[in-house]
Formats: C-alpha cells, structure tokens, sequence
C-alpha cells in the first residue's frame, strides 16, 4: 500500500508540476500577446503623425488607453519638443534602452510588468509605446488550472490506492489463510484446508499445502492402524499364554503367571482402544497390487493348525472343510493371517472351555466364503457387534477384531455377517470378492451362491 502510494504520488508529481509551469507560461504569453497587439494597434498612428492632440485622442480611446495602460514616448522632431503622453509606469533608461535596440523589451514595473514597443516616426527617429501588463493578467487562470491539477491528482492517488488496496486483499487473503492453516496444522488441527483460490501462485501453494496435509492424515491413519493390528495380533500369543496360565495348578508362581499375563492383555487392550479412538473413523482400504494376493486354503489350514494345538488343550473340536484344494484370493497373506486370528481368537475369548469351533471354505467364479463357526452362547445382537467393530468397542471388547475383519472384506467388495450356526453358537460370515474390478457383491449370482453355502455347510467357523 505505502509503496503504491509513493509510486503514483511520484508520477502524479512528475505530470502535474510540469503541466502547471506550461499553463503559468502559456498565461504570460497570452498577457504579453494582447500587450504586444495593443502597442501595434498604435503603430500607423505613429507613422503619420506625431501631434500631440492626435496621438493623445489615439491613446484614449484604444483598449489599454482607456484602461490606463498606454503610454507613448515620442523624441523631439525639429523644432517639436519630446511628447510623453498616457499613464508611464517604465523609467527613461528602459525607454531609451529599448529606443537604442530597437526592438521591444520588457521591464518590471510596480504591480506588474511593461512592454515598450519601438516604432520608427516618418522622420526617422524613433517613438516608443508603452503597455503596461499587471501581474494578475500575467496569473490568469494559472490558480485554477493548479486547483484543477491537483484535484486530479488527488483524485488519481486516491483511485490507485483503493485498487492497490483491492488487489493487495486479493494477495493477503489467500496468504492469511495458507498461514493460519498451517498453524492450526502445527497445532494438531488436521481437518485444516485452505481454499484452493486466488492468484496462481497462492492457488498452487494452496493445492500443494491440502495434498501435504491429506498425506500427513493419512500417514498418521496409517501409522494408528498399524499400532492397532499390531497390538490385536498379539491377542494370539496371549490368548495361548492365559489359557497355559489357567492350567498352572495353584501356588504363588501360578498365580503371579497369571496376574501378570492379566496385567499385559490389558495393557495391549489399552494400546489398541487408544489407536481406535485416535484414527479416523472409516474403513481403511486394504491396497492390493495387480497380481498380488494369497492362497486361502493354505492360510486356513496353517492357522487351523495353530490353534488346533490350543484346541486340544481345552478339549475343543476343531474342524475345518473345503481347504483340499488352492483357493486364490486378492488379499495379503498377512492380511487375512491377521483376520482368522482375530475370529479365532474371539472364539476362545468368548466361548467356554470345550466349545467346538470349525471353519468352512466354499469357492466361487467370482467370491469366496468363509465360514467361522462355533457351539458358544451366540450373540445375541449381531448388528451391535458389528457396529462395535466400527465404532471402538465397549463392555470389554475392542472391537478392533470384527473390524479387521470388516476391512478385509470390504476391500475387495465383500461385506462380513453375523448369524446362527449349525453348531448352536455363532457364525460369522466373511465374504471375498475374487475380482476387484467389478465393485462389491450383489444380484442374483451372490444370492445363488449363498444359497448354495447354507444348503453345503455342516460346520462353520467364526467367532462370536
């Protein structure tokens, strides 16, 4: 703003001040135009006669004459002595000066200056007019034209600065938000945006601000999510651990096995409700590069394998179908290593002590099942569950499992249910889309598969 202000003051200045000397000397040239026109109206006069009746009525009634503003200095003729006629203001040095060159002159004179105009006489000698110009004939004009001058360029100073002001609201604005943006982000504010608009280099820095900001949210999405999985996974081992513990027998050892693997599932329940609470809540996508995936049957029957040996512990049985042959599908190995342990896990969680669980495979052109069953209690409202998988647990549950579970499937277009199995306990549904490209699973070919699974399934597997 300040440097604009000078900026047009400057060229305001540089326009305005020389215009107004040319107007101030182009008024004294008009004023000494009409005197030098006034004195030449007197020059045939002059030329014809040099009686002083003559050129005293000549005087009179000319325009400067009349006003008083004329004089005429004749010299001596012969036997006629000098004239002086009308009101003289110059000295008698001036007019001989200029007698002597010859041409007209001008001298300052009291209230203003005077034009003394040689004319030669028929005699040869030579006369002198003199027109007297005042000072305010000389300015004339010139203070309004300065007024004039100045108004417009006040006017100009003040029209560019509330452009500049426009303009510089246009800059400030975009940069005042990209900072407070940027702070409130310094502050943890990670919904902070900035509007992507104003001049190109703003809406660019805008842009590249939003996208710097929509990659640190979901690198800490990222990071929590990991937290989260990483910390349920060790539900597994710990699962295995609490339950030896409980075998321990009585005695001081036993029981300080026991209260201390009580005091670390807690605090890995800790670790994961915190993740939770902290990451965005909605369904993280599991990404899977062209190609990639795992064989299914070969996941199932390692992890089957593993818990098996917990099974037997318990007196559990545990039966797993449709794994005979490679089932291909578009999820990580680790992924799905992670989900099966989370079902399972639930089963031995959440179930009593010899509780049989099974898991059935069924596979499809276009999805693949698989079906977690169990001879618990049930769950009595499936839908609550669910939706404790999605919104962070509560009465002693994460929720993390279901909704590791959840993400998986909904990933490739599946979705994850919750009923009744054949075992009397729960069934938990997952269903895999095979072909990522063709959205989530719907129409008549789902619903055909999925009574072609509850017609083959005997056993089922899953985790209430």
């Amino acid at each position: 703003m300040k440097v604009c202000l000078a900026v047009t003051t400057m060229v305001v200045a540089a326009f305005a001040i020389p215009l107004g000397l040319v107007i101030q000397e182009m008024a004294r040239d008009r004023a000494f135009s009409a005197a030098e026109r006034h004195a030449a109206g007197m020059g045939p006069t002059l030329s014809i006669t040099t009686d002083r009746g003559q050129l005293t009525r000549a005087v009179a009634t000319s325009e400067a004459g009349g006003d008083g503003r004329m004089a005429v200095y004749v010299p001596a003729v012969g036997q006629n002595p000098p004239l002086k006629i009308g009101d003289r203001r110059a000295t008698a040095h001036d007019v001989e000066a200029a007698r002597a060159q010859g041409r007209a002159r001008t001298t300052g004179v009291p209230g203003g200056s005077a034009l003394l105009q040689p004319f030669g006489l028929s005699s040869g000698e030579i006369a002198v007019v003199e027109i007297f110009v005042p000072e305010s004939e000389v300015s004339n004009g010139v203070t309004t034209a300065w007024l004039m001058l100045a108004g417009v360029g006040v006017a100009l100073i003040i029209g560019s600065v509330a452009v500049a002001d426009r303009l510089g609201v246009r800059m400030v604005q975009p940069a005042r938000r990209l900072v407070g943006a940027a702070h409130d982000l310094g502050e943890g504010k990670l919904g902070a945006r900035v509007p992507e608009d104003g001049p190109t280099e703003l809406r660019l820095a805008a842009v590249a601000f939003n996208s710097m900001a929509d990659q640190v949210v979901q690198l800490l999405a990222n990071e929590r999510e990991l937290a989260a999985d990483l910390s349920h996974r060790l539900r597994t081992p710990l699962t295995v651990l609490r339950l030896n513990a409980a075998s321990l027998g009585e005695g001081p050892a036993a029981e300080q096995t026991r209260v201390a693997v009580e005091r670390l599932e807690r605090e890995v329940d800790t670790i994961i409700r915190t993740a939770r609470d902290a990451k965005p809540q909605t369904a993280a996508a599991v990404h899977i590069g062209p190609g990639a995936g795992c064989d299914a049957a070969e996941v199932i029957r390692e992890r089957m394998e593993f818990w098996s040996a917990l099974a037997e512990d318990e007196g559990r049985e545990a039966r797993v179908a449709g794994v005979d042959r490679p089932v291909w599908i578009p999820v990580a190995r680790a992924e799905l290593v992670a989900a099966l342990d989370a079902l399972l896990g639930n089963v031995f969680r959440h179930t009593r002590e010899g509780a049989a669980f099974a898991v059935d495979v069924h596979s499809g052109e276009d999805a693949v099942i698989v079906l977690v069953s169990d001879a618990g209690g049930g769950i009595a409202d499936p839908q609550a569950a669910l939706a404790r998988g999605n919104s962070g647990g509560e009465a002693g549950s994460t929720g993390l499992g279901l909704d590791i579970v959840r993400r998986l499937a909904e990933s490739t277009g599946g979705d994850v249910r919750i009923g009744s199995s054949v075992l009397g306990g729960t069934e938990v549904r997952l269903w895999i889309q095979r072909d990522l490209r063709r959205g989530p699973a719907g129409g008549r070919r789902r619903g055909s598969v999925r009574r072609r699974t509850r017609r083959s399934a005997r056993v089922g597997g899953g985790a209430g």
